[in-house]
């Protein structure tokens, strides 16, 4: 192996080193939280808005949709946040993501 190979293999383990420990690090933030199960609609956003649908509990998170504001969702689970809002893991509208909870009304607190 001459000197290049040597120096790629370094960086390509490096890279691999580097992308597990974010991956480790942002996981154990997905997995506290409490199971809601139950239905929301989208409140508190204005009508000619959206509610953007988030990879992960984080506002700089990766955009993956987005729910109108009265919009319908699964509610699967929600999570405390320190020094944060609280995230909300939904499903609606084909779109699965997270949501900052301040935007959830839940089912049981509808006006009908």
């Amino acid at each position: 192996m001459n000197r290049t190979q040597e120096k790629l293999l370094v960086a390509g383990l490096c890279g691999i080193v580097i992308t597990a420990a974010a991956a480790f690090a942002i996981q154990p933030a997905t997995a506290a939280g409490y199971d809601v199960d139950q239905m929301a609609r989208v409140s508190n956003v204005a009508r000619w808005d959206v509610l953007n649908v988030r990879k992960w509990p984080a506002s700089y998170s990766q955009k993956v949709g987005a729910l109108k504001p009265g919009a319908q969702v699964w509610v699967e689970r929600c999570i405390e946040v320190e020094a944060s809002a609280d995230w909300c893991l939904v499903d609606g509208n084909y779109t699965r993501g997270w949501v900052n909870a301040r935007y959830l009304t839940p089912g049981a607190d509808w006006d009908v």
